[in-house]
């Protein structure tokens, strides 16, 4: 059975509707904390520097890689309009960072299973330079995901106030 999923007004399991799409009982989100070195750059210029990533690990996915906004130029991220709902991990907010269309993401308001990423950042490798250890990371096989909305008919403060993660009430 397949469905096409912006044909439907919504989805429902019992009486709650789920937003999104349906969670797979079996992926897994497992995160990290990491004393590696990563760097970002945009040209010459330092947009983040860590020595405390953590690292998300997504069933199906290349790993990600957060960073702490402390040791991020907060200048260099230029929110952008616009964000995309993960129903393992919640709504996720971009930045533009000086000509690199959303070169970066996060999760604000992570849901409770992966808070630890909540108002951490990530950054795209195809789309701002990002160095683990001196090494240049590359887009992964399984790091590319096809962008989708929220769900159809609810803004983010719905899905926000509903408490619609893995672990909310």
């Amino acid at each position: 059975v397949a469905f096409v999923w912006g044909a439907m007004d919504g989805f429902y399991e019992e009486d709650e509707r789920i937003v999104g799409h349906a969670a797979d009982p079996y992926h897994r989100n497992d995160i990290r904390q990491s004393s590696r070195h990563l760097v970002v750059m945009d040209g010459v210029r330092r947009i983040a520097d860590t020595t405390r990533p953590l690292v998300l690990y997504e069933s199906g996915f290349a790993p990600r890689w957060y960073v702490p906004r402390q040791d991020i130029d907060g200048s260099a991220l230029i929110s952008v309009e616009g964000q995309t709902f993960c129903p393992y991990k919640g709504l996720a907010s971009y930045y533009d960072i000086g000509d690199h269309k959303r070169a970066a993401w996060s999760y604000l308001q992570a849901w409770p299973e992966v808070e630890r990423v909540s108002n951490f950042v990530s950054f795209e490798p195809d789309k701002i330079d990002v160095f683990l250890d001196d090494r240049k990371l590359a887009l992964e096989a399984g790091q590319s995901v096809k962008e989708h909305g929220i769900d159809r008919g609810l803004d983010p403060g719905e899905i926000l106030k509903r408490g619609n993660g893995p672990a909310g009430p």
